[in-house]
């Protein structure tokens, strides 16, 4: 079908305009062909000037689409079609442009993977042109000089052969070019040892160029060829010859005459939308070689036509580029128009080739045509242009157009439908958002209709997987061969991540449409098909994450994380028991990485994943609170701890989750009520988690004495770290207790002794958690040591989401800085998202300080306004000894109330702490 869209035209009793767009391949062709006859009509044209730099380019056709859907492919094919008729598919058809004069396709590559780059894109254009059998003085000559001065000793033929461009005409074409040389040494009548030098030629051709002499009239017509032989040989310089190729092309014999057809595939690896270096070169040889067509095939559409990057592209802009713009026509509305799928005597009427509307006769051909998917930035703007009113706008409202692109995936046939169930809607009522949310049971007829049946069988099972393998959807199919898993992963469904652990992905809607569309197909599943299917799938994802820990003891990390997600909405989705989830949820936290895990909301209840009675009655099932657990830990690290801590109790009141789990679960509860201050909540859960044989008993204990400890009651803290041992975090927990009484190097040498520990356990979270502290006690005593320990912990902190240790790196280097103007500006900022957070211990560190700047400074009113600050923290009486601490930094009395317990005498404490404000302020004083 081509043309207007009829069914979209007959749809509705108002006058819409309507375009379509097709993905087929034999349209593609169809506008190879169209845009071949027309540039071959253009450059036969008496008016047409090959040294026009000035006028309009419309020598570019752009094929784009998402990886996989085969573009390459598709440039493959055009090569071979205009290659010959042997080369070009049946059902593509005759072409139907004239045999002279004759076409010379060239494809090149421009992947990385290939090696291309620009040096061998414009050998490669030299050396198709070899099988004219004839030099091209005026270009050969330029690329000779550009060969002696950048390829010193070494033969074109020899870099040829090492560069991998292997061609029938390899051989010929050093000779070619040395040719040209001889000649022009000859027609100038230069002696023979100068007419060898590549320098001495050029020379003398510039003078004969200058001086229009006639026995360089070969090279003469070609006014800049001077220009650019006297221009510095260069890679820049380089990209201005092909216009001498364009010169020697325009001026051959009738009988040599050729038309080339230049297919640059993977033209997304030429630059991306920063970097445009590469693609400014190659958009020049486009430009100088207006008779030579270009097929471009990519991910996304060429912006040439956008002006705004003037600057970074020699040539922009649709006056440029006019076919490249992002434009179709419009409707006609001038009075005395023909209707809609009909035309006036002796007009053309308009045709719908390779997705591109086109104008007869009015407007420019847009020559970017979209193979499968569109991108993001399209979608929108295909349903606005899709259907329209009268006036031009478009009849679908921007609120529905965007819920129908996000919905669709980029997929056009998805947006097809969506706009005729707009147009059905449409007939009774005004379609709303919820209108056009929706599936297509015809979407998955229409994907389906073209596999096998192990395909289809596959296929159902791998939508419900996020990321697959072959391996792994062999196992979700229940197939104990992987034949029809190798060839689903080939279609273009299957969309492909080569970098990922489970490197393939079914296309976003058909996947969506799989999983909750009705299937109403032959071979369609049932209900227990659907869960038996589910329940294969997780346990060999369970399997693969088992496996991931042999011989090592250590699951590997990327593993677990993609395991459990996957897992975590399978065991949700289909009510499947915890299993492998159990031992995979404490290997995650065991890292304290924090990855996100959390799946996306469930499917609503269907043949798929209907609503099982336990999770009827309950409203939740064991795996609901798994992923609650799961979620609300690593959601703490963006959130408030009060968020965190309902959502925690949420999952332990509802005991749901089994004994070891619920514990966990207790134990986080129990360290954000301590975040928040919630002192006796807190000890209570870590009391029970203590008492029990749980896994986190220790860290357990280990929150009792940081309980003891933010209580100020440093002597019973200290004697009941003795003995926490590594699972404990001893080490850390000294480190915790020391700081305070500012025996700061006893402090630093505990942090080290955890870090270390840390790497020998290979636990990333707790080593950056160590280094971190140590960089904050370094900080009061050397600012310039603090440099590097807050460069290590920064570094350590890389990839991981642990928000109260990046408070306390941020702090360190706020202490780092106290006493100077470069502290106030980041404390400020820092002391809004300490508050933001709700981790009283960062907001406590902060204010701290805020009092051991005003102190080096000494800053009465400031010192005043952060024990104010201080004094409000601290109110519930957790870190109420930071109070002490702050007022010996400024030599304030104790306070007895406070009611600190040291394991030194106070005496001391102060006067160390005293100690480090005035070398301090000694310092900067000095400074």
């Amino acid at each position: 079908m081509a043309g207007r869209d009829l069914r979209a035209l007959f749809g509705s009793n108002d006058r819409v305009g309507t375009q379509e767009a097709f993905t087929n391949r034999q349209q593609q062709w169809a506008q190879v062909a169209a845009a071949v006859a027309e540039h071959l009509q253009r450059v036969a044209d008496p008016g047409f000037d090959v040294q026009d730099l000035e006028a309009a380019r419309r020598n570019v056709l752009v094929f784009h689409g998402i990886g996989g859907i085969g573009k390459s492919t598709l440039s493959r094919k055009v090569e071979a079609a205009l290659g010959g008729a042997s080369g070009r598919p049946a059902q593509w058809g005759e072409p139907s442009w004239p045999a002279v004069p004759a076409l010379l396709p060239v494809r090149i590559d421009l992947a990385r993977s290939a090696g291309m780059d620009f040096e061998r894109l414009v050998l490669t254009l030299r050396l198709a042109l070899a099988g004219l059998d004839r030099a091209l003085p005026a270009f050969d000559l330029a690329l000779l000089r550009y060969w002696e001065h950048n390829h010193p000793g070494e033969g074109l033929e020899e870099y040829l052969r090492r560069a991998g461009l292997v061609h029938r005409l390899a051989k010929a074409l050093p000779g070619q070019v040395e040719g040209a040389l001889s000649k022009a040494a000859e027609e100038l009548a230069l002696p023979g040892l100068v007419g060898s030098a590549v320098g001495q030629v050029a020379g003398a051709v510039v003078r004969a160029v200058r001086e229009r002499r006639t026995t360089a009239r070969a090279l003469a017509g070609c006014p800049r060829l001077a220009d650019l032989l006297e221009a510095e040989p260069d890679l820049d310089a380089l990209s201005f010859y092909p216009h001498l190729l364009a010169y020697e092309l325009d001026r051959l014999p009738a009988k040599k005459k050729v038309v080339p057809v230049v297919l640059l595939d993977t033209f997304e690896d030429v630059g991306d939308r920063t970097h445009r270096d590469l693609e400014r070169l190659v958009q020049r040889v486009v430009w100088l070689m207006p008779n030579a067509l270009f097929v471009v095939t990519g991910r996304s559409r060429l912006q040439w036509a956008d002006g705004a990057l003037q600057g970074q592209l020699d040539y922009t802009g649709s006056a440029a580029w006019p076919q490249l713009a992002a434009h179709l026509p419009r409707p006609r509305t001038e009075p005395g128009a023909v209707p809609d799928g009909g035309a006036a005597a002796g007009t053309v009427p308009d045709v719908v080739v390779g997705g591109a509307a086109v104008a007869g006769g009015a407007g420019e051909m847009d020559r970017q045509v979209l193979i499968g998917d569109f991108s993001p930035e399209d979608r929108d703007d295909y349903l606005a242009r899709r259907l329209t009113r009268p006036d031009g706008e478009p009849l679908i409202g921007p609120e529905l157009r965007a819920v129908i692109a996000e919905r669709s995936h980029g997929l056009p046939l998805y947006l097809d439908l969506a706009v005729q169930r707009f147009l059905e809607i449409r007939r009774t009522r005004t379609p709303v958002a919820a209108d056009v949310d929706h599936d297509f049971p015809a979407l998955l007829a229409r994907t389906l209709q073209d596999l096998t049946e192990g395909e289809r069988h596959v296929l159902r099972a791998a939508c419900l997987l996020e990321a697959f393998d072959v391996p792994l959807a062999t196992a979700a199919a229940g197939l104990t061969h992987q034949a029809a898993a190798r060839r689903l992963v080939e279609r273009p469904l299957v969309l492909q991540h080569p970098a990922g652990l489970w490197p393939y992905h079914l296309h976003g809607v058909v996947r969506s449409t799989l999983r909750r569309a009705d299937d109403r197909t032959d071979d369609s599943w049932s209900a227990p098909d659907w869960h038996a299917a589910a329940e294969r799938a997780f346990t060999a994802i369970g399997e693969r994450w088992t496996a991931s820990t042999t011989g090592t003891g250590t699951a590997d990390r990327d593993v677990l994380v993609a395991s459990l997600r996957q897992g975590l909405r399978l065991a949700r989705d289909h009510h499947l028991p915890l299993a492998w989830l159990t031992e995979a949820a404490f290997a995650y936290i065991g890292d304290s990485v924090w990855e996100p895990l959390a799946p996306p909301s469930p499917a609503p209840a269907t043949e798929l994943a209907p609503a099982g009675p336990g999770l009827a009655a309950a409203g939740a099932s064991p795996a609901d609170m798994l992923v609650e657990t799961l979620s609300a830990l690593t959601r703490r690290q963006h959130e408030h701890r009060a968020r965190t801590a309902a959502r925690l109790s949420a999952a332990v009141t509802s005991r749901l989750l089994p004994e070891d789990l619920h514990l966990m679960a207790l134990y986080y509860l129990a360290k954000a009520q301590r975040d928040l201050g919630h002192r006796a909540d807190s000890r209570h859960g870590m009391q029970t988690v203590a008492d029990s044989t749980s896994r986190l008993a220790p860290a357990a204990r280990r929150g009792l004495v940081h309980l003891l400890r933010l209580a100020g009651d440093f002597p019973a803290a200290h004697a009941a770290a003795q003995g926490l041992g590594w699972k404990g975090r001893e080490q850390r927990v000294l480190g915790d207790i020391h700081w305070p009484h500012a025996l700061l190097g006893q402090a630093a040498d505990h942090y080290l002794r955890a870090r270390n520990q840390a790497e020998q356990h290979a636990i990333a979270g707790e080593r950056a958690t160590s280094q971190a502290q140590r960089a904050f006690t370094l900080a009061f005593t050397d600012p310039a040591a603090a440099d590097d320990e807050i460069d290590l912990a920064t570094q350590l902190l890389h990839g991981l989401a642990l928000t109260a240790t990046t408070f306390t790196v941020a702090t360190a280097a706020l202490i780092r800085d106290a006493g100077t103007p470069a502290f106030e500006r980041p404390a400020l900022q820092l002391r809004a998202d300490a508050g933001n957070a709700g981790i009283g211990a960062a907001r406590a560190a902060v204010e701290l300080a805020f009092a051991f700047h005003y102190a080096v400074a000494d800053d009465r009113h400031g010192t005043d306004d952060a024990l104010a600050r201080l004094r409000e923290i601290t109110a519930e009486g957790d870190h109420r000894y930071y109070l002490d601490i702050a007022r010996a930094m400024a030599d304030r009395p104790a306070d007895p109330a406070i009611g600190t317990r040291w394991i030194d005498d106070e005496h001391s404490v102060r006067e160390r702490w005293r100690a480090l404000v005035t070398t301090r302020a000694a310092g900067r004083g000095s400074g």
